[in-house]
């Protein structure tokens, strides 16, 4: 296997498909961003890449961008330069969260990915809710989803947390593993196939570069101890794909302090089948849960089958998902006015006066 070109990282017969309706151009795949610079990994070896400036000012939402883990189309113009990327190739996959802060837009955390490896710790980060926010992302980005339960040498009732767990996953898989006593890791190595792309998201200091440092069978990814708080520390700052031993890919990710929803109604109505299913029960149909008779998820809480927790958490991030929404159709009208404005400025209308002079 060359660990210096594109073959090693994931390319498959589908990417080579897309790639010949641009026969002047050169395929690449992103490994990792810093601002606007790219380093990607082509035939001849790692290249560093910026995007043209007609593929920026015709993008219509900033989700369009190159992204880690996607596959991309460049002009390879000189050796000690950039290269320079026209075309993102269609994405198999891609996880999308509302990007950090107040600003309404989108963020794609990695492209063409096939699993998902979703960590919390079984200390303090323990949160079902945030898993609940964790799995409807996801399952929007059209990847499969495995739960790994990290820090398990500090969890006093492993089978309690695991009980807990597995009621909210809906089917997904959950690993459970322990950095300090190297226990569980080998769990995850059968999800790790030749080819595919593995990322792996959570919150900061659940131990993800430490698991990472476990599959790469070396120390490459430095990290932290666990703080006076029974909290890790944060060590990743930027998202980066590497290759693995045993030929499958994987791409770390920065601990998520805020991870918003972007347009993931379906990946909400998949990690809440329970409350869909019930839904369906109630006498009417646009039942609202609220003091109608016969309703199916009043009954199912009073009974105790549908915790009110559960309950309020797919309410939030059903409404969540629709503010959301609402702003994505927003930012893309803003785009077009200001691109409009932008044109209009740039070509101005010619107007004639009486005379036919133009002024």
């Amino acid at each position: 296997m060359n660990k210096n070109n594109i073959s090693a990282f994931g390319l498959s017969d589908q990417f080579v498909a897309l790639s010949k309706e641009y026969p002047e151009l050169e395929i690449g795949r992103i490994l990792s961003q810093e601002k606007g610079r790219y380093r990607l990994i082509c035939e001849n070896g790692e290249k560093f890449a910026k995007m043209a400036g007609t593929f920026r000012y015709k993008a219509i939402a900033v989700s369009e961008f190159p992204a880690v883990g996607d596959f991309v189309m460049m002009e390879n113009l000189d050796v000690n330069s950039d290269a320079v990327i026209h075309h993102v190739l269609q994405r198999d996959s891609v996880l999308i969260r509302k990007a950090s802060g107040t600003s309404n837009k989108e963020q794609v955390v990695a492209a063409n990915i096939d699993i998902i490896f979703l960590c919390m710790s079984l200390n303090n980060d323990y949160n079902l809710r945030r898993l609940e926010r964790y799995l409807s992302i996801c399952r929007e980005s059209g990847a499969s989803a495995v739960v790994v339960l990290t820090k398990a040498d500090l969890c006093e009732d492993i089978s309690e947390k695991l009980a807990e767990v597995n009621a909210v996953v809906m089917g997904a898989d959950v690993l459970v593993t322990s950095a300090e006593t190297q226990n569980g890791h080998e769990q995850i190595l059968p999800y790790i196939k030749k080819g595919s792309t593995i990322a792996l998201i959570g919150s900061s200091g659940v131990g993800k570069s430490t698991l990472i440092n476990c599959l790469l069978g070396e120390d490459l990814i430095s990290t932290n101890a666990i703080l006076k708080d029974d909290k890790g520390q944060h060590t990743t700052t930027r998202r980066e794909m590497m290759l693995l031993p045993n030929g499958g890919l994987i791409i770390d990710t920065p601990g998520m302090r805020e991870l918003g929803m972007w347009d993931a109604v379906e990946g909400v109505d998949k990690t809440f089948t329970d409350i869909e299913e019930l839904s369906i029960q109630c006498r009417y149909s646009n039942c609202t849960h609220v003091s109608e008779p016969d309703c199916a998820i009043k009954n199912a809480i009073e009974s105790g089958a549908l915790s009110e927790e559960r309950w309020q958490s797919y309410q939030k991030l059903k409404a969540e998902n629709a503010n959301t929404k609402n702003a994505k159709v927003n930012v893309i009208v803003k785009e077009h006015k200001q691109k409009s404005a932008q044109k209009a400025k740039k070509y101005p209308k010619k107007i004639r006066n009486y005379d036919g002079e133009e002024y």
